[in-house]
């Protein structure tokens, strides 16, 4: 009999972290790898919230906080919220995680039934699914075309809610696409969740200070105030202040949910580091205009990616609003021989030829529940960013159509 709970044969592995590793493995091995699967900024993280903390360990800061933050941090969150957003939060509707990741599971296992639905728009965040079916619910997923940008429409939303829906979960801007949604479209889907009271809505805003273009950025409790009381906004400083190895992620809603999150929490992880909740506050109190120059740096090497895939033969690459990752239809070339005889059947196929034949390591769509695409992270410099689609045009070249049976 094995040890194992059941529960573990019904989740993977997060294949985005599968492959990172890999690429590190391959590079060690001394292979001229480059590796694009990763999602964090290459950029360090801002001297001004090292230096935050450092003073906090200087000052002893080293003791256990409160479980869901301290006050310092969360009142810098409910800063945030408010000059940001317009979302206005007492303390009790505020937790601070382990990133923003423990946040959400924190959120489904606090409130999800056995058997409660979830929606998930694909293509989807890899650990979406995963956390849901932990929670013992059911992820029900909404195809999102590339036609709509990758959105979930408000009637395909609306097809999708039954009795035994729980959440719906919102990703803006995306990963993996890079998509964000525009007020108008927050609006639209507000309009369809109003009529259906017993749906959740779980924010999922992490990428909200990465977008390009002058895009206007909301969540949408800001545009839908009504549905506030039944929506967690969840965000972090991973993405914006490169920062995901400190581990910190945050969130805002109703008081009963907060509080159930954080008793979930005081029996698993308890309080996040004291010392990374101090660098947390040094990045949302202290001066924002590196944000400015980091964004304008990824546009650059967003537009340069986009331009040197659409011209690899059997690619086509949408250009984002926001986040650093492009989501490329590969489509092109399923069907297609590669120069030892296989056939590209999948993204999967697809991906795993640029590896061998190029050492480039991407992530396939199917991977996030929509296929034939795969993902590229731009988080990485433009000289590898060059030299990583110079050769996915050299592999895509090499490709030859089958001939005729």
């Amino acid at each position: 009999m094995s040890i194992l709970a059941d529960r573990l044969g019904r989740i993977k592995p997060s294949p985005t972290l599968s492959l990172i590793a890999k690429a590190k493995e391959l590079k060690a091995a001394g292979e001229d790898v480059i590796g694009l699967a990763g999602g964090e900024p290459d950029f360090d993280t801002p001297d001004y919230i090292k230096q935050g903390a450092r003073d906090a360990m200087d000052a002893g800061q080293t003791k256990y906080t409160a479980v869901g933050g301290t006050p310092e941090l969360k009142k810098a969150i409910i800063e945030k919220f408010k000059k940001d957003n317009d979302l206005e939060y007492a303390d009790n509707e505020v937790i601070v995680g382990t990133g923003g990741k423990q946040v959400l599971y924190n959120a489904l296992m606090a409130t999800v039934n056995l058997g409660e639905e979830v929606i998930i728009a694909s293509p989807y965040w890899v650990s979406y699914p995963d956390m849901a079916l932990l929670a013992e619910g059911e992820p029900v997923f909404v195809s999102c075309s590339e036609e709509n940008s990758f959105k979930l429409s408000p009637e395909d939303l609306e097809n999708a809610i039954t009795p035994k829906t729980k959440w719906l979960i919102l990703n803006s801007p995306s990963n993996p696409t890079g998509s964000a949604y525009t007020r108008d479209e927050l609006a639209a889907l507000g309009a369809v969740l109003k009529k259906h009271p017993h749906v959740w809505i779980l924010s999922d805003d992490m990428y909200e200070k990465i977008v390009y273009d002058d895009f206007p950025y909301y969540t949408i409790a800001q545009v839908v105030p009504e549905l506030k009381d039944r929506t967690l906004t969840v965000n972090g400083v991973s993405k914006a202040y490169s920062m995901t190895g400190w581990r910190i992620g945050f969130a805002g809603g109703p008081a009963e949910l907060i509080g159930a999150m954080t008793k979930i929490q005081s029996q698993s992880t308890s309080n996040p580091s004291s010392i990374s909740q101090a660098a947390a506050t040094a990045a949302l109190t202290g001066d924002q205009s590196f944000l400015k120059d980091w964004c304008e740096s990824f546009k650059e090497r967003r537009d340069v990616v986009v331009s040197m895939l659409n011209d690899a033969d059997g690619i086509s690459c949408l250009t984002p609003e926001g986040a650093f990752y492009v989501y490329p239809s590969c489509a092109g070339c399923i069907g297609k021989e590669t120069p030892d005889g296989k056939v590209i059947q999948s993204d999967s196929d697809f991906t795993q030829y640029l590896l061998e034949s190029e050492k480039v390591v991407c992530v396939p769509g199917s991977a996030f529940g929509l296929a034939p695409y795969f993902r590229i992270s731009y988080a990485a410099s433009m000289e590898s960013l060059q030299e990583a689609c110079a050769r996915i045009q050299r592999a895509c070249a090499s490709l030859s159509k089958r001939a005729a049976a």
